[in-house]
């Protein structure tokens, strides 16, 4: 039980926040570990060897663990954070979201276009509705939420596009699948970076 009275859902995997101090399902995390040279690394893809230490995939938390040396505190030795860190971050989860949406796109799980994703969206085909936060909010407001699904508006319209071999994209699509669960996950954490919110509905006009 949590301290709220709630079960814990066993099979989630929590860990706890250096700044914050709260326990809370990793996903919504970034793990880091000390480098040989004592310098502070992100492990966004949560693969590399040694003690890590946790974040809350957020830039005011992220600017703490830098300002007050929590990272030390956390790796229980002395370390230093780059003074590009949270670049290093951003760069790594954008990189990842739009990998992850190209392969989507090549599964024939991920569409581009107003008229493609409107349609999607109209066939209860999405899952993801995903669109640049340099768009027109006019063009943007003009589609929906799926329905028990997610809105993102972390990429830029160059950055969508690299994933459909574009210029620039404004509004895309994903069908329920792994890699669109990947994408939620790297999509909700590079959220908590640029601000944007990963969790609104984009309003019908």
């Amino acid at each position: 039980m949590t301290r709220g009275g709630q079960t814990k859902d066993r099979e989630t995997p929590e860990r706890r926040c250096i700044v914050t101090g709260e326990t809370q399902p990793k996903a919504g995390l970034i793990r880091f570990v000390a480098g040989p040279d004592a310098i502070v690394v992100p492990d966004i893809a949560e693969k590399l060897p040694g003690r890590g230490f946790w974040v809350i995939a957020d830039r005011k938390a992220l600017d703490k663990a830098a300002a007050k040396g929590m990272f030390s505190r956390g790796a229980k030795a002395q370390v230093s954070a780059p003074p590009e860190l949270l670049e290093m971050i951003e760069a790594g989860l954008a990189k990842r979201v739009v990998d992850t949406l190209s392969l989507a796109r090549k599964a024939g799980l991920a569409v581009a276009g107003f008229e493609k994703v409107k349609d999607w969206l109209a066939g209860g085909k999405a899952k993801v509705l995903l669109q640049a936060s340099d768009g027109s909010d006019r063009g943007k407001g003009k589609l929906w939420t799926p329905p028990g699904g997610r809105w993102f508006g972390c990429l830029t319209a160059s950055e969508l596009g690299l994933s459909f071999g574009r210029d620039h994209v404004i509004h895309s699509a994903l069908a329920p699948g792994r890699l669109t669960d990947m994408l939620i996950r790297d999509a909700s954490r590079l959220t908590g970076l640029r601000g944007h919110d990963g969790g609104a509905s984009a309003e019908k006009e």
